[in-house]
């Protein structure tokens, strides 16, 4: 019950340590701010417009995120399109209380794009980070695991930073002797993403990469290396990839011992 209860308390800890979050807390309480030092010297109807802006904003908010946390996996993806959809209703009420206000804010969320970033998630689970040349090492040897699932990623993609717990997780519930999961960052490697065939161009959406390996030869992967394939991939979740890996059949040929 203590772990429990303690895992709000370090979720809290750690958004409030980050200065990503930090900085869009400050952005969105400035609002209440200027909204109460200026009630007195607005004109009563924008005041009641404004009210029932916001009024709005909130309810919309409240029903998008009663969507998102039904739809969405992963907590990194929850709250980025939360934050998105709030700067969008902080826009909005801004240009309706001062354009100038408004002006300002849009300048406040490109300096925060443009000096922090959402923070992925941490934990690496049973997964182990490689460069290309340990990769390469383990999938040659053949001593080490039959089959290796590899998600190459970069540090600086929000498609990465959105799903970067699904893989993890992944690797707590399927990792045996016959499977084994690595993480590449191919923005410190960028020289491997011609070896494997990726794409670190923003139209291919190419990344995350998931490629599955037998024997040193690759078997499967996602998204698949074809370049007229449609531009929106499925979302990504913990079910889509173990369904596409086909980690559940891996699984019981390990516990039946094939």
């Amino acid at each position: 019950m203590e772990q429990q209860r303690s895992k709000p308390l370090q979720w809290l800890n750690l958004v409030a340590s980050e200065p990503y979050y930090t900085f869009h807390f400050m952005t969105f309480f400035s609002y209440l701010v200027i909204r109460s030092s200026t009630s007195l010297i607005l004109d009563p109807q924008i005041t009641n417009y404004l009210l029932h802006r916001e009024i709005q904003a909130l309810l919309a908010l409240a029903l998008l995120a009663a969507i998102k946390v039904v739809k969405e996996e992963t907590w990194e993806a929850l709250i980025a399109d939360m934050l998105f959809f709030t700067k969008i209703c902080l826009f909005a009420l801004a240009f309706a209380m001062d354009r100038r206000l408004a002006a300002w804010y849009i300048v406040v969320f490109l300096v925060i794009y443009m000096l922090t970033q959402q923070p992925p998630f941490q934990k690496l689970g049973t997964s182990n980070k490689l460069t290309p040349l340990q990769l390469e090492s383990l999938l040659t040897e053949g001593n080490t695991s039959r089959f290796w699932l590899v998600e190459f990623r970069a540090s600086n993609s929000s498609a990465c930073i959105r799903s970067s717990r699904c893989f993890p997780e992944l690797s707590v519930t399927y990792s045996n002797k016959n499977l084994s999961f690595g993480i590449v960052d191919l923005g410190l490697f960028p020289n491997a993403v011609e070896k494997f065939g990726i794409s670190l161009s923003g139209s291919m959406a190419q990344l995350p990469t998931f490629i599955l390996f037998e024997n040193a030869a690759e078997v499967a992967r996602f998204p698949e290396l074809d370049f007229e394939a449609k531009f929106f991939n499925p979302t990504l979740t913990r079910r889509f990839l173990s369904r596409h890996f086909e980690l559940d059949r891996h699984l019981l040929a390990y516990v039946n011992g094939k």
